[in-house]
């Protein structure tokens, strides 16, 4: 018993103080309402297209589609970001143009093919 209680109060501190890792390639989260960069935008639309070809989401012909248009646009809850990727050598041609909405801060809110 005494050997458990002192196994678990080493252990106490090294889980209080672990520091808690986010997941690689989530750079692209921020806080506060500070409006992103453009170019930080883009940097953030980039990551997030390469995460959701290797999710399986896109096809890997994505990896090469370069952005075609940046701005800001009225979304459904105010101001966005709008990222907008054509690919034309994708096999589904009514998906050639992918969506990437992003809050002015730069997070992530959503992708698709239809643009709104």
């Amino acid at each position: 018993m005494n050997r458990f209680l002192f196994v678990a109060l080493l252990a106490i501190p090294t889980v209080l103080i672990t520091p808690a890792w986010a997941d690689p390639g989530t750079n692209c989260h921020f806080h506060g309402k500070k409006t992103a960069a453009q170019t930080t935008i883009m940097q953030c639309a980039d990551q997030r297209k390469t995460k959701l070809i290797e999710a399986g989401k896109l096809e890997k012909s994505w990896a090469d589609a370069p952005q075609q248009s940046i701005g800001m646009i009225d979304g459904k809850k105010g101001k966005e970001w709008r990222v907008i990727y054509q690919n034309l050598t994708t096999t589904d041609k009514a998906k050639s143009s992918l969506y990437l909405f992003f809050t002015p801060p730069g997070n992530f809110i959503a992708a698709n093919h239809t643009g709104e």
